[in-house]
């Protein structure tokens, strides 16, 4: 298993799948939390074009620097071509959020070379490192 404190040590480009810019969303408010902590977040919603002072991105294969983290709020159905998506652009870690599971994009994605946290919230596991 991915040792989520070494992956949040190391990486610090994060591209937020389904974050909202609703304040009251817990992709927004999760997502603002990392930005305050210096990462770097990099939205991935085509119904805005801005969220959290960030460019926000159609899809991840638009979004023209490398992205290290693939955060998803997405229910996990919809996780198969997310997981796709974050293999094409050549992601570190696909992350998928508390309540988020999908055994066979988790598995694809690491037979891809990409570490996979799955079920787990990047807030509480950024927390969890101080």
């Amino acid at each position: 298993m991915a040792d989520t404190a070494e992956i949040l040590r190391k990486y610090r480009t994060i591209a937020v799948v389904g974050l909202s810019n609703n304040p009251l969303r817990p992709s927004h408010g999760v997502s603002e939390y990392m930005q305050r902590q210096g990462y770097k977040i990099i939205p991935v919603n085509p119904g805005h074009s801005q969220i959290l002072g960030e460019k926000s991105y159609r899809t991840l294969e638009e979004i023209p620097e490398p992205v290290e983290i693939v955060n998803v709020f997405r229910r996990s159905e919809l996780i198969p071509p997310v997981a796709d998506s974050a293999i094409a652009i050549g992601a570190k870690v696909l992350w998928l959020q508390e309540g988020i599971q999908n055994e066979e994009a988790a598995e694809k994605a690491r037979e891809a070379g990409l570490e996979v946290i799955m079920n787990t919230c990047i807030l509480k596991a950024h927390r969890r490192m101080s």
